[in-house]
């Protein structure tokens, strides 16, 4: 399927950039740092388990030993599931790096049993909207003065089977299927993109631009607990039947990267992709009312309400300090 799928055609260097990328130890994640990291940028690694982080960094390394002016990578713990972890890891960066050129939030889980995180969120609008949602909030100060800055947020074609209803976040009031609960995170993802965008026009900051994207359907092992939320079979059925007619994790990172650096992207914002083009969002997806309610419960079941991410004082560990 790749030479049907659309390239990243940029050129562009990235010298002097430093880039966070969530979960990127494998998969397509891997493939965009091992582009952006061949054309000159600090690349954060923020990864859950950082032994295979740092097989990674090596392969990378070596795949690269004949370039020239690469960038450099760093490895920085992350576990998404738990905002204990999320918090660690974006205090740790934030008291290293000057400045956050791009963040790329593509670490995600697809289809699994239903279950809780730590901080009692259901397991996949868990990990894959709130987690990064907390992470994107605490940079956000910092990536607004490295401006001109970019967000971009991994998705799915899939947000077309499941709206949020930030009523029922963890879906306690109706039936819990892991296509759909997969689903209303990624609706939840794209939702979040548009909001960030959003509320920094609302402040006249025109140069933070936010992107959400599909990036097709890729041989990556994220299809790894499909036995365990589908049926019996559904893994090997992915990975030994339909990976033959689905995209390499080259071509599956082609749409992130476009979203990260292109050129022909940088005035747009807010915005989903599909294919290195602009793509057609749910109904739900494409409503901006929702997006706002989806930022309104996000602060408030993380526990932001006094933290201002939008403005021009960086966070501190005070905020998360119940007060009695």
């Amino acid at each position: 399927m790749d030479y049907l799928s659309g390239w990243c055609k940029s050129k562009r260097r990235l010298d002097g950039y430093t880039v966070i990328i969530t979960g990127c130890n494998t998969g397509i994640g891997k493939e965009t740092a091992l582009d952006l990291y061949k054309r000159g940028a600090k690349i954060i690694m923020a990864c859950r388990n950082t032994d295979k982080a740092e097989e990674a960094k090596a392969d990378i390394v070596k795949k690269c030993e004949s370039e020239r002016e690469t960038g450099s990578l760093i490895i920085e713990k992350l576990d998404l599931s738990s905002l204990k972890s999320v918090r660690e890891c974006a205090f740790r960066i934030l008291a290293k790096e000057d400045k956050i050129n791009i963040l790329i939030n593509n670490a995600g889980i697809m289809m699994i049993p239903k279950g809780r995180t730590e901080d009692g969120f259901e397991t996949q609008i868990g990990t894959n909207h709130f987690g990064h949602a907390m992470f994107t909030f605490l940079l956000l100060p910092r990536i607004i003065k490295s401006a001109p800055a970019r967000i971009v947020n991994v998705a799915s074609l899939a947000h077309f089977v499941s709206n949020v209803n930030p009523n029922d976040i963890n879906l306690d009031r109706t039936w819990y299927g892991s296509v759909k609960a997969y689903g209303r995170s990624k609706s939840a993802n794209i939702l979040f993109a548009r909001a960030i965008h959003l509320k920094l026009r609302e402040r006249n900051i025109n140069d933070v631009n936010t992107y959400s994207l599909h990036p097709g359907v890729v041989r990556t092992d994220i299809g790894r607990n499909l036995h365990r939320g589908i049926i019996f079979g559904a893994t090997w059925v992915f990975n030994n039947i339909i990976s033959v007619f689905i995209k390499s994790p080259q071509c599956g990172a082609q749409t992130t990267i476009y979203c990260a650096i292109d050129e022909e992207c940088a005035n747009e914002s807010g915005l989903y992709y599909s294919d290195c083009s602009k793509a057609r969002r749910s109904r739900q997806c494409r409503n901006d009312t929702e997006a706002l309610k989806l930022w309104d419960v996000t602060i408030e079941k993380l526990n932001l309400q006094k933290y201002d991410p939008l403005g021009e004082v960086d966070p501190t560990e005070e905020i998360f300090i119940q007060k009695i």
